[in-house]
């Protein structure tokens, strides 16, 4: 399996070269040549299959022979060591929940699937070389990242995130692990700590002192294995006998995009719904055809806050930009803080189902879209634990929450995090550590 540029101004790479490279040298995402759907009897038989297995069929296409088998199947048995459990609400409404790894977010598959991978190249490459691995982050993104590569020979990471706008325990996260983990506090948003990774990569000075990699949704590793879900999901809903809807709380688009890489593989699906929040640049592109990034603004729901999303190309081009084949499999609707704090109240008061607000957001999506379509299976995707946004769950709901183990031993831990106002400080850092 080759990968292309979307600029498509750059050499062809392989799927070692795509994860290690991260963005192409002419500042486009990697994509693969192309998706072979899988067999329709993978499907059919979908519920007699263990989740490793459907992970490594899923996503042996792309690795190509790159890793072999063994290696492969290990690092796919290592990265969904834990549950995807579907939980019904209503006879048409589900939940996907996302939360049980160990940072309690959805990140943790696509991130612990590209640091084990990162971790087979150095293991199997001769000529050692360390990679720093740059990271934005709105929110879970960093925790996720600090936790897969946590103790990764060979690999450094460096986290940027907007400062005071990620949730206490987030932070926490992503700044109290050290060793090979290193958290820069960014005095803006995530579309500036996005920015300044991208232009890092371009920057010969630093480029020339390190190898460089992304973490991001952008790395073809942490976007690909995020289809996973998709399909443990359709192997649990399959027995209903319903068309699938999903509805998924979306910021830079790459879980939604994985979901799609899902369909293209054969999935059965009716619908995707992108359910943003006050971030609206989707939602006003497929209603009027024309995508305008502007700056994001600041929600309760912070993992979505992007004003330009990175993947959203990448969903273009499984549609091979054809406007209206993509607009027949992808609707999006955006929300406001008080209607998140809505369905937050509504979800615990009909269902007694405890949802962080990303996971409202896409609760608020699906019900707009089974208005037309009631005898569908929605599902939306809880992609965080509630306990990761406290306060905000907390306030909405009046109740108290209670504070996993794990987190009760985060919350005592010190933060340690580099305070940087603009890219100079951090090229002057990453030139100098």
């Amino acid at each position: 399996m080759k990968y292309y540029s979307l600029e498509h101004k750059a050499p062809n790479v392989s799927f070692k070269e795509a994860v290690i490279n991260g963005i192409a040298p002419d500042k486009g995402l990697y994509f693969p040549e192309k998706i072979s759907p899988l067999p329709a009897s993978f499907f059919e038989t979908i519920e007699s299959l263990s989740n490793e297995e459907i992970a490594y069929q899923a996503i042996r296409q792309f690795i190509g022979d790159e890793i072999d088998e063994k290696s492969l199947r290990s690092i796919i048995a290592e990265t969904v060591s834990f549950d995807f459990p579907l939980v019904s609400l209503s006879e048409n409404v589900a939940t996907l929940e996302l939360f049980h790894g160990p940072t309690m977010a959805f990140k943790d598959v696509g991130a612990r699937f590209m640091a084990r991978c990162l971790g087979h190249f150095a293991e199997t490459t001769e000529k050692k070389q360390d990679v720093t691995v740059l990271v934005a982050t709105s929110g879970d993104t960093g925790g996720a990242v600090a936790s897969g590569f946590l103790g990764v020979e060979g690999v450094k990471v460096v986290i940027l995130y907007p400062s005071g706008k990620v949730s206490d325990i987030q932070e926490k996260q992503l700044t109290t692990l050290g060793q090979n983990i290193v958290a820069l506090e960014v005095d803006g948003t995530f579309d500036d700590c996005q920015a300044m990774v991208k232009t890092a990569f371009l920057d010969t000075d630093i480029t020339q002192k390190r190898q460089l990699t992304s973490a991001n949704s952008i790395n073809v590793a942490r976007w690909l294995p995020q289809c996973f879900y998709f399909l443990f999901a359709y192997k649990q809903a399959k027995k209903a006998s319903k068309e699938l809807v999903f509805s998924v709380p979306s910021g830079n688009f790459g879980n939604i995009c994985a979901g799609m890489v899902a369909y293209k593989l054969g999935m059965p699906v009716q619908q995707f719904i992108a359910s943003v929040n006050e971030n609206d640049i989707v939602p006003r592109f497929l209603e009027n055809g024309n995508y305008t990034p502007k700056p994001s603004v600041a929600t309760i729901s912070n993992a979505m806050d992007v004003g330009d999303p990175s993947n959203f190309i990448r969903i273009r081009e499984l549609f091979n930009n054809n406007f209206e084949a993509l607009s027949e499999m992808l609707t999006s609707y955006s929300y406001s803080d008080t209607e998140t704090r809505t369905a937050m109240k509504e979800l615990h008061t009909t269902y007694n189902y405890t949802a962080d607000p990303h996971g409202a957001v896409g609760y608020l999506g699906l019900k707009k879209h089974q208005e037309k379509a009631p005898q569908t299976l929605g599902i939306f995707l809880e992609t965080a634990h509630p306990i990761k946004f406290l306060d905000v769950v907390e306030d909405a709901l009046a109740i108290k929450v209670n504070i996993p183990e794990v987190i009760e031993g985060l919350i005592q831990k010190k933060k340690e995090a580099l305070f940087i106002k603009n890219y100079a400080e951090f090229k002057d850092y990453m030139m100098r550590s």
